[in-house]
């Protein structure tokens, strides 16, 4: 437990220090809001061919008009950012030449992989907060008046499906981990979008994990919640499968 406090105060300090990581949660949250923003007002311009391309959801230029925007964009962009995020805490170490250093600490590696993990799990629960908080303002600043209780019901939605995301973005991890580096990671990350969209488009998403918060998010009800059960199961195969390559990790290969 004391190996795994101080390699958690070491990757807690790296973290910090990160630029990636924060210009990561900087476009996540601002892009989501941004855009999402944008269809508000586009929504509002008048132009109805503009309005008619925007689509029924987005054209009353209301709270759900608003969270079903930031829905959308988060289940793409924010798995985007969130698997580069979890890209660079494990892949720097390759991609710096600071892996070898590791393998004279008293700490063991596979400590050093949980801390990892277990700041990724804090950045991104940041990201989703920050994500949700600036969604309710940003209806603020647009006009939207107070949030009602549905409203605040979607920012709760929103909140859980940030949280979602960020789980099955832990593979950009193990890729990086695998592929000691920080392209893997975001080469799996990019291929987990095309599979989803790939699902979708097939009609064969209805219990994948990769793609349940999102359905769950859009069309929230009995069914769509209870395929949220298959959602752990990622993080917790490839989270272990992580530390197991941190724990063999050799310099000669």
């Amino acid at each position: 437990m004391n190996t795994l406090r101080a390699a958690l105060a070491v990757e807690t300090r790296k973290a910090r220090s990160s630029i990636v990581l924060r210009v990561a949660a900087g476009l996540v949250v601002v892009g989501v809001c941004g855009l999402a923003t944008m269809v508000i007002l586009a929504a509002r311009s008048g132009n109805q061919e503009l309005i008619a391309k925007l689509g029924p959801d987005a054209a009353t230029a209301d709270w759900p008009a608003l969270l079903a925007t930031g829905v959308q964009i988060t289940a793409a962009g924010g798995l985007l950012g969130f698997g580069v995020g979890a890209s660079w805490l494990f892949g720097r170490e390759f991609a710096e030449g600071t892996v070898a250093a590791l393998f004279g600490l008293p700490v063991g590696r596979d400590r050093i992989a949980e801390a990892k993990l277990v700041v990724y799990a804090a950045w991104a629960a940041g990201v989703s907060i920050l994500l949700a908080l600036g969604l309710l303002i940003t209806g603020l600043a647009t006009g939207l008046g107070p949030p009602d209780t549905d409203a605040l019901t979607g920012l709760a939605r929103q909140l859980a499906l940030g949280l979602l995301t960020a789980l099955i973005a832990v593979p950009a991890g193990w890729a990086s981990s695998w592929g000691r580096g920080l392209l893997p990671g975001i080469a799996v990350t990019i291929g987990i979008l095309v599979v989803a969209q790939v699902s979708v488009l097939g009609g064969f998403a209805s219990w994948l994990p990769i793609v349940a918060p999102a359905f769950w998010a859009m069309q929230p009800s009995a069914s769509t919640a209870l395929t949220l059960l298959t959602v752990p199961l990622v993080p917790l195969i490839f989270g272990a499968a992580t530390v197991s390559i941190w724990m063999r990790l050799q310099l000669d290969r």
